[in-house]
């Protein structure tokens, strides 16, 4: 027999296994309605209706009116709640009213951009005026640009176009700046971090050079569940906004599983690998053809499970209905994966946190997590994935051998009963402020005593004039170089250039496959590095650090690679320090080395260590900010190897709460312990910003730094380990009672606050 079971049945079996951890349900809800208001374009209305909407929802009703009444606004409800009409509605309406009126799209992606655009299409062609929408990114062809340009009522772009196309050449866009109405900016909440303290200093630019052209335009603002909306729009925009979270969509029921994998290992803890369990479980769902989503963590996560699940599944519904989604992906095939997923043709996707947004790959039923993707706001992103049209939906976060994950499991009520996390920007974190500064004096002289926002930069604009950047002259600084600086700026990534990769597995035809950053391609792309790319596997044949061009050949190995990086660390600066009886907690500058030494090679299938090579990169230097705690307590009490073990423990704990407690990715802060460190010559846990200057994510840890010791020290309390496991401190202790030494020690830290 192979009949298909429905969700309904694979539901009702799933709930009687023994690893379901926690089943939360979540009820479903009615949507809340209010007419259509009155001063809305009767064209408008009859479009809505051809598309079966004859009433707004509440929050789509009040995000209207409050833009007609010339608010800048921030609405905030659910993925798949309609959002977009509390963008749409008031700029077709301005247009409508006036065919002169502009407005500016940005999504933070390319993919969501033209996904929006064809929404937005279908809605102009109901109406049946004439309005001019287009996308404008790296794709658009030569002749359509100049079209955009002269003719776009509606420009949909994202911020790094802007920064990079736009703005720079705001003189060929002067009937979009002189007309600009509206600024939309969609999936706020994605602008945190480096990447939003680079946008807010692009809208600084884009606003200034909207004055220039006398617009003032409103900004519309749309994101999923952030403790901070507000805010963070605010600190963006440097605009007063008013908020809408009144969400008045409907929800269908929803399922969401906590799933513990087995234990494998009953002394040490060790569980049955996540990746194994995933696809085990996602299988299931596939071969009943119900359409699913798979997310992992990592580029390298994402190509694993895929290859694995393609096997699993080929004889039932064949590989080619299951595939990849991440960032590195060229355009024209996410297009293709994004329809697929639309048309049924496609039944599963393995992605990294790139279709978090919201995309519309249409009529998923079921999403699984490999890990709790590190953050409240986040994981429902990844739920909201599921379950897009108000019908029953399940959502399975299958828990890893980390802390954190153990810890949620353990606490659900940890992740059901809390807020979601506040996003945090820094637009005037001085590297990016400069290099904005550069290009914002590119596109429009800066005047004497002229502020970039609400910034004073006369000591800025100075000092690039002593660096023959800029040249003064009366009571203006001109630019003077012949560079184009927003081309070496990039809004992503700390390094300013990507490494490229090439695959040359066709002697006459080398074709580009992707791209990376340099502090990652530090580890994923050396010399015999195995990268993975849509399922097939490549090896690094030759990474050309000074070109910045990793060759690759494809491969079919039984294995993939790992790297580690050697890390020292200088204090240059003490900013603020708090001492105590055993131990002292600082914040300030530092110099971070860091250098790949040996990569190891694990099997696919059991990921045991079959191998190891040296990697031959030169150092990467970074500047920026820290926080540490340094121990006074005699090392030789315990012994040099001792203490050594429980730092790294500690640190090992420390780095999976810290993406919890300030809303980062877990690679945005390291965690690295010292046993003595060089500024003291004390056994040191230092905590730093891996970007130049830092953005304050280490400087709020400082603040915190209470709330981040009594979480690590919860954290190994309640792991059932007996002592010291992957989901606490790890397992390689020398000392007996290295479980109880780290609480002792912690317990300490937060006597001593």
């Amino acid at each position: 027999m192979n009949r298909k079971q429905t969700l309904e049945t694979l539901i009702h079996d799933l709930k009687q296994d023994e690893n379901i951890a926690h089943w939360h349900e979540i009820e479903p809800e009615p949507a809340k309605m209010r007419e259509m208001p009155e001063s809305l374009d009767h064209r408008i209305q009859s479009a809505l209706r051809e598309r079966g909407i004859e009433q707004l929802y509440t929050h789509q009703y009040d995000a209207y009116n409050e833009v007609q009444n010339g608010n800048s606004i921030v609405a905030v409800t659910p993925t798949a709640s309609g959002k977009t009409l509390c963008y749409n509605l008031p700029v077709l309406q301005s247009i409508a009213e006036d065919e002169n009126s502009r407005a500016l799209y940005l999504f933070p992606t390319k993919a969501l951009a033209q996904d929006q655009r064809s929404e937005l299409t279908e809605i102009i062609d109901d109406m049946g005026i004439d309005i001019k929408s287009y996308t404008y990114d790296g794709d658009t062809s030569p002749n359509i640009r100049q079209v955009v340009r002269k003719a776009g009522h509606i420009v949909i772009t994202n911020p790094d176009m802007l920064h990079s196309a736009i703005l720079p050449h705001h003189t060929k866009w002067v009937s979009l700046f002189e007309n600009l109405k509206y600024i939309v900016i969609d999936e706020l909440h994605t602008y945190k971090g480096v990447f939003g303290s680079h946008v807010a200093n692009v809208i600084r630019r884009l606003k200034r050079i909207c004055n220039f052209y006398g617009s003032d335009p409103i900004f519309v603002c749309t994101s999923a569940t952030i403790a901070n909306p507000k805010d963070l729009a605010e600190q963006l925009t440097e605009k007063p906004m008013s908020l809408i979270e009144n969400n008045g969509a409907p929800r269908g029921r929803k399922h969401f599983v906590f799933y513990n994998p087995p234990i494998v290992n009953q002394p040490l803890n060790i569980r049955k690998s996540a990746t194994v369990e995933v696809n085990r479980i996602a299988k299931d769902f596939l071969k009943n053809k119900i359409q699913t989503i798979v997310f992992a963590k990592s580029r390298v996560r994402v190509e694993i499970i895929l290859s694995h699940l393609q096997e699993l599944v080929k004889k039932d519904i064949g590989p080619k209905s299951i595939r990849g989604y991440r960032g590195g992906y060229l355009p024209k095939q996410r297009r293709e994966i994004e329809r697929g997923l639309r048309s049924g043709d496609i039944m599963g996707v393995v992605s990294t946190n790139a279709l978090e947004l919201g995309v519309d790959i249409g009529q998923l039923q079921v999403c699984v997590m490999t890990g709790y993707p590190g953050s409240v706001a986040s994981t429902w992103q990844q739920a909201g994935r599921a379950g897009r049209r108000q019908e029953e939906s399940l959502i399975i976060m299958v828990a890893g051998s980390t802390p954190i994950d153990q810890y949620i499991v353990q606490h659900p009520e940890y992740f059901f009963e809390r807020p979601p996390e506040s996003a945090r920007i820094n637009p005037d974190n001085l590297v990016i402020l400069v290099d904005h500064v550069k290009c914002a004096a590119y596109e429009l002289p800066f005047k004497q005593n002229d502020r970039f926002g609400s910034m004073e930069i006369e000591d800025i604009l100075e000092y690039l004039a002593e660096e023959n950047l800029l040249h003064h002259k009366g009571d203006k600084y001109y630019w003077m170089n012949d560079s184009f600086p927003a081309h070496n700026i990039s809004l992503r990534s700390a390094s300013q250039e990507n490494v490229v990769i090439i695959d040359q597995s066709n002697v006459a035809d080398h074709i580009v496959i992707g791209e990376m950053d340099r502090f990652s391609a530090m580890t994923l792309l050396h010399d015999e590095a195995i990268y993975l790319h849509q399922g097939i596997q490549y090896q690094v044949e030759e990474l050309d650090w000074d070109e910045k061009k990793a060759y690759v050949r494809q491969v079919d190995v039984e294995y993939f690679t790992d790297a580690n990086l050697a890390v020292s660390l200088k204090v240059l600066e003490e900013d603020k320090l708090s001492e105590h009886d055993s131990t002292t907690v600082g914040f300030g500058d530092v110099t971070v080395n860091a250098m790949p030494t040996i990569f190891k090679k694990i099997k696919l299938s059991t990921f045991e260590n079959i191998g190891s090579g040296p990697i031959h990169l030169p150092e990467e230097e970074l500047h920026t900010t820290s926080t540490w705690v340094s121990l006074k307590e005699d090392k030789d009490q315990l012994g040099t190897k001792t203490m050594e073990q429980i730092l790294s423990g500690i640190s090992n704990v420390i780095k999976h709460v810290v993406p919890v407690l300030v809303m980062c990715d877990q690679n945005d802060v390291h965690v690295v312990p010292q046993i003595k460190a060089t500024h003291n010559n004390l056994p040191t846990i230092f905590l730093y910003d891996r970007y130049p200057g830092g953005i304050g994510l280490s400087d709020e840890l400082y603040k915190r730094f209470e709330e981040l010791v009594t979480s690590a020290e919860n954290l190994i309390r309640n792991c059932p380990c007996e002592d010291g496991c992957p989901a606490c401190i790890g397992t390689e202790h020398e000392a007996s009672n290295a479980k109880e030494l780290s609480m002792r020690l912690l317990r300490r830290l937060m006597e001593e606050r």
